[in-house]
């Protein structure tokens, strides 16, 4: 895709995300063609559509279509790592399957598909959703419309038993793929907060003077705007280094500076930002929530520190 047709489907995808959510986002995204994109060029589909749909505070089933198409899996929805978590929904333990993941925009699926950590590496099952527990998840970010899944499949042929008919797939590509997709996502959120704080600071007046004309007022949206910079300067190196560390790092600096900008535009926009009035409160709780998933910044940095003290070496420097 070229720079022009590319500018174009920017443009279509800009639309149908500030004026669809959910299904009907779905339904659009399908028209327009953007899962042939994912096919195509994921880096183009990925970063166009995600950053969209975090800055008009939307949602649809993009996340579960990158895992689809990173497995390598027909249309069956994939279940999410829990909250916080970046490991696989599902793990052997005393000879049955434990899972514990999440979904959203699938809400009438007749099964999913789970990823399983074997111990020597992951395997996909598809598992009827009648053998698992579904439990909406309010919580913070009600309007995401998460779903928790769990359950236990226990070994033999009754229902509920493990499925035999299991394949090896990559996990860590896929995990990756989803933290570049959520890391961009953060991104165009954060932009947004930026630009409400931005447009607040410029209208609102105390002293004669517009609140933008004052120092604490002016740090505090220029950190923000170092904040959301490094991490979609990050974010560009990870697609270019490929590798599942650059995607890790990526994620956890776009969550770290989209809490950054929470913080510093909750105080610009001071009163009104604490308000249900103004929609500044969507994207914080948005942010909060996308950044748990697929490992929270607390836990990257963490396994990343981890892997650092194990190997006693550093990973190669990201182009910035």
């Amino acid at each position: 895709m070229d720079a022009g047709d590319l500018e174009l489907f920017e443009r279509s995808l800009r639309a149908a995300t500030q004026r669809h959510r959910g299904a009907e986002l779905d339904a659009a995204l399908a028209e327009l063609g953007w899962t042939e994109l994912l096919a195509e060029e994921p880096p183009a589909a990925i970063t166009t559509l995600f950053e969209l749909q975090g800055a008009a505070n939307t949602t649809s089933a993009s996340l579960t279509r990158v895992l689809e198409e990173s497995l390598g899996v027909g249309p069956v929805p994939v279940l999410w790592p829990a909250l916080g978590s970046a490991d696989p929904p599902g793990c052997l333990r005393d000879s049955s399957v434990v899972i514990h993941g999440l979904i959203a925009g699938a809400p009438d699926a007749g099964s999913y598909l789970v990823v399983i950590n074997t111990g020597q590496g992951t395997s996909a099952v598809e598992v009827p959703a009648g053998a698992l527990t579904a439990r909406p998840v309010h919580g913070m970010d009600p309007w995401l419309g998460v779903v928790e899944i769990t359950g236990r499949l226990n070994s033999g042929a009754a229902s509920g038993s493990v499925p035999d008919d299991g394949g090896p797939v990559d996990w860590p590509a896929a995990r990756a793929l989803a933290q570049l997709a959520l890391g961009h996502e953060l991104v165009g959120a954060s932009r947004q907060m930026l630009e409400l704080a931005r447009a607040h600071a410029l209208e609102r007046v105390q002293f004669d003077r517009p609140i933008a004309s004052f120092q604490a007022v002016r740090h505090r949206l220029a950190d923000t705007l170092v904040a959301v910079e490094t991490a979609s300067a990050a974010l560009d190196a990870a697609w270019e280094d490929g590798s599942e560390v650059s995607a890790g790092m990526a994620k956890a600096l776009a969550g770290r500076g989209a809490r950054t900008a929470a913080r510093h535009c909750q105080q610009v926009l001071a009163g009104i930002g604490f308000t249900t009035e103004h929609v500044l409160h969507r994207y914080v709780r948005r942010v909060l929530v996308l950044d748990q998933l697929f490992g929270s910044t607390r836990s990257l940095t963490r396994a990343l520190g981890e892997e650092l003290l194990r190997s006693g070496r550093l990973p190669p420097l990201l182009a910035l």
